[in-house]
């Protein structure tokens, strides 16, 4: 049995070639800002300390303790290329329960050969959506890498910055580079402080990520070519910015539970990625000095801003319900404007404190299910 077992798990994994996805990742990624090697080395050594100086003032603005001690966790200044096969990783950790779960219901009905083929075609299908995205994203924290096997993380994950985004970011608004590799960085050291104070939050959305997969895997190639068509919307300059209702992943949802989890992990996704632009709204410019600056020009670019949340809303097809930066942010100005930071913070405390989607879009709900 635990050898069947074993058998089932390897060729789980094998559904979706990883290491494929990272080279082809790797190997179609436009290439960055031209920079001299001085250059690199300067950009890099600057976001770092810019990483390391956001830090107290995340502390400052929400208020939470777990900002003073990141330990468990580390900051990777990465290019294109390793942010990509951090997200292999990441992915890997996330799907294989729900492969494994289909590799048993399948048994005897998928050889492995056949297994290895479609994760062949996953693999370099999912890696050209990776290297789209790979040029897009200026920085992430990622929870899950600790979990991947042979993983090198530290046990709560690490935030990666994309330093040839972020530079060329920087030059085609012609900011002030210290001032804006602050600013991107209290937003993304926001999402390493939010897992900090919530360490439950993880497994939480592990858990809610397997109730949803398990149908969505079903068909993992259809999964992956409706993968490529939203990276294609996205690339796709002249797009109104709707996604065909046909073919996204919400029609395949039938199961209530499945309905609910995406749900519960729409809600979960506005409120992080709410709390993180308060926090970088906060700042004034005794903070970050060309901070009005920075913000209008970048708002006005605004073409990529949350890349990786509008390639999952219009993966699920959800561009007119998920407005998470908007919604979230709402929720979270909402409540604080009522209880204050320490009565938004309770958020932290339990899954059953999270709101749900329709407390994200009616804060009042929220407060009085809280007492506050």
């Amino acid at each position: 049995m635990e050898s069947s077992a074993g058998e089932s798990s390897v060729q789980a994994q094998a559904l979706i070639n990883w290491e494929l996805a990272a080279s082809t990742a790797a190997r179609l990624a436009p290439a960055g800002p031209s920079l001299r090697s001085g250059e690199i080395g300067s950009a890099v050594e600057n976001l770092r300390l810019m990483a390391d100086l956001s830090v107290p003032h995340v502390h400052d603005i929400t208020g939470l303790e777990a900002a003073r001690d990141l330990r468990d966790s580390s900051v990777l200044v990465v290019d294109r290329a390793s942010w990509a096969k951090a997200n292999t990783q990441s992915f890997a950790v996330m799907l294989k329960p729900a492969m494994e779960k289909m590799m048993e219901s399948r048994r005897g009905a998928m050889s492995p050969g056949a297994a290895s083929v479609s994760g062949a075609v996953t693999g370099s299908q999912l890696g050209a959506v990776l290297a789209f995205l790979s040029s897009k994203v200026l920085g992430q924290y990622d929870p899950f890498s600790a979990l991947a096997e042979d993983s090198t993380a530290p046990a709560a994950g690490r935030l990666l910055l994309v330093a040839p985004n972020i530079v060329a970011v920087e030059r085609e608004l012609n900011v002030t580079p210290e001032d804006f590799r602050l600013w991107v960085c209290l937003h993304e050291q926001t999402h390493r402080v939010q897992f900090a104070a919530a360490p439950w939050l993880r497994h939480h959305m592990l858990t809610e990520i397997d109730n949803l997969s398990g149908h969505l895997l079903g068909n993992v190639d259809s999964l992956m070519e409706r993968a490529s068509a939203a990276a294609k919307s996205l690339r796709d300059r002249s797009a109104s910015g709707a996604t065909p209702r046909r073919g996204a992943i919400l029609e395949l949802l039938q199961d209530p539970e499945e309905k609910a989890s995406l749900s519960h992990l729409t809600a979960v996704m506005s409120l992080l990625e709410g709390h993180a632009n308060v926090v970088m709204d906060a700042v004034d410019a005794s903070i970050v000095p060309s901070v009005k600056t920075i913000r209008q020009r970048f708002n006005a670019r605004g073409k990529d801003r949350g890349v990786i949340e509008k390639f999952i809303r219009s993966l699920l097809g959800l561009d007119a319900k998920m407005r998470q930066y908007t919604d979230g942010a709402k929720f979270v100005r909402a409540v604080v404007d009522v209880a204050g930071m320490e009565g938004f913070n309770r958020v932290w405390e339990s899954a059953d404190n999270l709101p749900t989607e329709p407390e994200i879009h009616d804060a009042k709900l929220w407060l009085e299910r809280m007492g506050l």
